[in-house]
């Protein structure tokens, strides 16, 4: 074909495959009555407006076509909910609608994802789940009976401890990646919880391999995930072979899933539905810890009258040199409020993304079925409609507030609301609590060269998670104890 007559045939097939298109839309729109939104570019829609920042990208298409808003995104239709009344419609008022979830790429390079519980739609399996971890793994008295697991994870008597670590970096004059540092300490305390033992050597280079595992696993790679599994797949060998033995039992949550999978049957609940939670456990605990323990150290550095409070609090209630445990952290609502800020600041998940089950009305708009939705969590917590100087770190405004971290506030959702709220919840506010806790109360903090606490960077990265863009480095100083 010469070049003229292919050019006059690629023009022509761009010009029907658009008029198909328009067609298709204009029908669509004559069945339905979607949210008012942008036109987009012929094919691709609002993907480059959207950019590789969505979560401000839509929060300011929002203050045009309003709090409800079609976009369409190369071929699919997405509804964008950006206030806590469009939240509640969707995350509460029809939650039952909304109980599916999208398949994306990262999350199906894993084999058997469809075992998952972050990603099944809300079928009767995702109930099923649901309630077993509920009921059985997520309790307060398991969460209890495992928490000598994370106090050795922080505690500057044992070896590995993170305490101990950043007092060898102090000793030595090092400067600290927080992030890596809470990476190792996450892992080894999920590692602790899941199998009682240590995976890695947090002084080893396995951690910082990990941390890119976990990151590739979000890019869509295969190969991680088979690693990943494994990994738990030898563990779990190795169980099997200590329970036929006769051994005395972990009782940790290896112990508790295989009694599960026995009593229940393997058809309902066995090693794959195992191996894929525990998968899911890793990389939803890792990443998301770290990462938010670096988003508060990066904001208590910028602010030292911050810090300086929120150590005050640890002094007086734990005592300079005395260890933190998990029962005294309902006694420091600084701390507790210092988390909160973070988190609305800096949420982690700052896209929630719901999928309708079904066609459902929403003020007076059709949302048909299996529309992808998206529910900006960013832009709700930093709505000035429901937030005094939103983009200023002030943990002072969660002091004598009854919002909490459970979604029930729809303007504050970081583990996100309703029925596909976070199960693991209760267990990553301990973790947080004890390991940022620990972080401020055994050590004061220089920055590095001489930098200020403005000239820190702020800047985030978007992907599943928000993550920050440059890596926190700090240099610790042992506090000394009181004569």
């Amino acid at each position: 074909m010469e070049p003229l007559s292919f050019l006059l045939y690629s023009l022509f097939l761009l010009i029907f495959t658009q008029a198909l298109l328009h067609i298709k839309d204009w029908l669509f729109k004559k069945r339905v009555q979607l949210p008012p939104g942008p036109t987009g570019l012929p094919i691709i829609g609002s993907l480059l407006t959207l950019g590789d920042r969505p979560h401000e990208s839509i929060t300011k298409l929002a203050e045009t076509y309003g709090p409800l808003m079609t976009v369409r995104l190369g071929f699919n239709v997405t509804v964008v909910a950006s206030s806590a009344e469009m939240a509640r419609e969707i995350l509460q008022k029809n939650d039952q609608a909304f109980l599916g979830r999208p398949s994306p790429d990262f999350a199906t390079a894993q084999t058997n994802y469809d075992l998952s519980v972050v990603w099944l739609p809300g079928n009767e399996k995702w109930r099923n789940l649901r309630k077993i971890f509920k009921s059985q793994i997520f309790t307060t008295h398991r969460l209890d009976a495992l928490q000598g697991s994370r106090h050795q994870a922080v505690d500057s008597c044992s070896v590995d401890g993170m305490v101990r670590r950043v007092v060898e970096a102090s000793e030595a004059g090092e400067a600290i990646s927080i992030g890596t540092l809470v990476f190792g300490t996450t892992l080894n305390s999920l590692s602790n919880t899941i199998f009682s033992v240590d995976i890695f050597d947090p002084k080893s280079n396995a951690i910082q391999e990990l941390k890119e595992l976990i990151w590739s696993i979000r890019r869509s790679t295969k190969v991680p995930y088979d690693r990943l599994h494994g990994l738990i797949d030898s563990m779990i060998d190795q169980r099997l072979e200590f329970r036929a033995s006769g051994s005395p039992r972990c009782d940790d949550f290896l112990d508790v899933l295989l009694d599960l999978s026995k009593e229940q049957g393997h058809e309902e609940f066995n090693r794959l539905n195992i191996k894929v939670f525990l998968t899911d456990f890793f990389i939803g605990g890792t990443d998301t810890t770290s990462a938010t323990i670096e988003w508060a150290m990066t904001e208590l550095l910028r602010n030292p009258d911050i810090m300086a409070k929120a150590k005050q609090e640890l002094t007086e209630t734990i005592g300079i040199g005395e260890s933190i445990q998990e029962k005294d952290i309902p006694q420091l609502p600084y701390l507790q409020a210092v988390l909160k800020e973070t988190m609305r600041l800096h949420p982690i998940a700052p896209l929630l993304l719901p999928r309708s089950r079904i066609d459902v009305e929403v003020c007076g708009y059709t949302i048909p079925k299996h529309t992808q939705v998206i529910v900006n969590a960013w832009a709700l917590a930093r709505d000035p409609m429901y937030w005094d100087k939103p983009t200023q770190f002030k943990p002072e405004r969660f002091i004598d507030s009854k919002v909490d971290f459970r979604g029930t506030n729809l303007s504050f959702m970081p583990f996100g609301s309703g029925r596909r709220i976070c199960p693991g919840l209760d267990l990553a506010v301990r973790m947080l609590s004890l390991f940022l806790a620990s972080l401020i109360h055994h050590f004061n903090w220089k920055l590095p060269d001489r930098m200020a606490p403005e000239d820190i960077d702020i800047k985030d990265k978007f992907g599943l998670t928000l993550q920050k863009a440059t890596a926190l480095v700090a240099i610790p100083v042992v506090v000394a104890k009181a004569e």
